[in-house]
């Protein structure tokens, strides 16, 4: 079967940004495994990225290389290679797992010696280091943790996960959210509800106390859950392994890609959009 390529124009930069969600430029290349909004083309990254070789100057990620098994991680990173110009730029952001140890012991010895307030603290480290990679259930322990206000720690939350946490609260607190302008929404019809949930029923009765097995089998194959994390040594090494050299740590606003700040994509107006990352550059 020939491969169906996305074709650069002239009208965008020379930009791609991959597994964009609904933080994304117009001027650049946008794909996400869903349409996310106009012109964001929608493509199963785990089956390559739809471009031709030596299309573009800058290749941009963020949190999305832990969703990928630690094996499809390197396939991912050397197809963002293999679309890159020599000498171009590819970016990731990623969840730090430094930063997250580093906060555990931190907060472990605090709690230990009953410092007000760390018990919380340390109770929430433990649950972004692991509930991201074990939970069985959209949102799992997370949900649970902020959807409790009597733990007065959302100062806490919103300085570690900034924006992000943000929307959380909104969505689990049941505080009405504005649509985003860019995001497109497609609900299911009715008629398809109901074929779903016909199929759901007949599904449960033929595997009767396999479906619980089948449903968590499917969820753990959805994209949610994290399937690796990083620090600034292992991640250098694995954009060393996919052809990339001089891997480089940078801030949010920190970039050899020109005028980077104003693209807004790791933050906006002095504000890091997602506070807990490392920011990673490498060349081509």
């Amino acid at each position: 079967m020939e491969r169906i390529y996305i074709q650069a124009t002239m009208s965008k930069l020379p930009y791609l940004n991959l597994g964009c969600g609904v933080t994304y430029d117009d001027r650049w290349t946008n794909i996400d495994f869903v349409s996310t909004g106009k012109g964001v083309v929608a493509h199963n990254l785990l089956s390559g990225i739809p471009c031709k070789d030596e299309t573009f100057e800058v290749v941009y990620h963020s949190h999305v290389l832990e969703h990928f098994p630690k094996d499809e991680a390197l396939k991912f990173l050397r197809e963002c290679n293999r679309v890159l110009k020599p000498g171009g730029v590819i970016r990731v952001a990623i969840p730090d797992l430094e930063q997250i140890a580093r906060n555990y012991i931190q907060y472990l010895e605090a709690a230990l010696a009953g410092e007000t307030g760390a018990k919380e603290k340390y109770e929430w480290t433990v649950i972004e280091m692991l509930d991201q990679m074990v939970r069985n259930t959209t949102g799992g322990d997370m949900l649970k943790y902020v959807a409790d206000t009597s733990r007065n720690n959302d100062e806490f939350l919103i300085g570690r996960h900034g924006h992000e946490m943000e929307r959380l609260f909104e969505a689990v607190r049941g505080t009405p959210r504005p649509q985003s302008s860019t995001a497109v929404v497609s609900k299911p019809s009715v008629v398809s509800r109901a074929k779903n949930k016909i199929k759901r029923i007949i599904t449960q009765q033929v595997l009767g106390d396999e479906y619980r097995l089948l449903e968590q089998a499917r969820y753990r194959n959805s994209g949610e859950i994290h399937q690796w994390m990083y620090d600034r040594y292992s991640l250098g090494e694995l954009l060393r392994a996919a052809g990339f050299r001089n891997p480089e740590v940078k801030t949010a606003f920190e970039s050899a890609v020109p005028d980077w700040p104003g693209y807004k994509l790791d933050g906006a107006d002095g504000k890091v959009r997602k506070p807990d990352s490392l920011f990673m550059e490498a060349i081509k």
